[in-house]
């Protein structure tokens, strides 16, 4: 079976989705806000007339802000919906042949919540993600 990764980057580290899940690469018109959504949520768009969710994915990957908000994003399709998830850059689709490798490195919270291995890619090496910690976000934090 021929497996593909598309490889995006997110404050400036390669990051790797499997591209079965991936429906669309897309740049943002609009993003309508959804008050009182986690902070992780822009929002949502529209793709071919369908409603899809936009994800930040440097804040749900607790990192600070682009200094310009992006508006380029992968569309991913999970249980029949569709997530924009909002990167800094897509760089290609590379075929892969082996499962993630265990990651031995420490990692901020965020990167070690939805990284789910790691593997060599043509430009380098690169973090697999799972789409859904990318969606479900950072854990909220309790009041003290």
């Amino acid at each position: 079976m021929d497996r593909s990764l598309l490889i995006v980057s997110i404050a400036g580290e390669h990051a790797a989705v499997a591209s079965d899940i991936i429906r669309s690469v897309v740049e943002l018109d609009d993003i309508t806000p959804v008050p009182r959504s986690p902070e992780h949520i822009a929002g949502l768009a529209a793709l071919r007339s369908r409603a899809m969710t936009v994800v930040d994915c440097r804040c749900s990957l607790e990192l600070p802000p682009a200094d310009e908000p992006g508006s380029l994003a992968a569309v991913v399709e999970v249980e029949e919906f569709l997530y924009a998830l909002v990167v800094d850059a897509v760089e290609e689709v590379v075929p892969f042949e082996t499962e993630p490798s265990e990651i031995r490195a420490d990692l901020l919270p965020g990167w070690a919540r939805a990284a789910i291995g790691m593997i060599e890619t043509s430009v380098g090496p690169a973090l697999v993600l799972d789409p859904m910690s990318l969606i479900e976000g950072p854990a909220k934090k309790k009041a003290a």
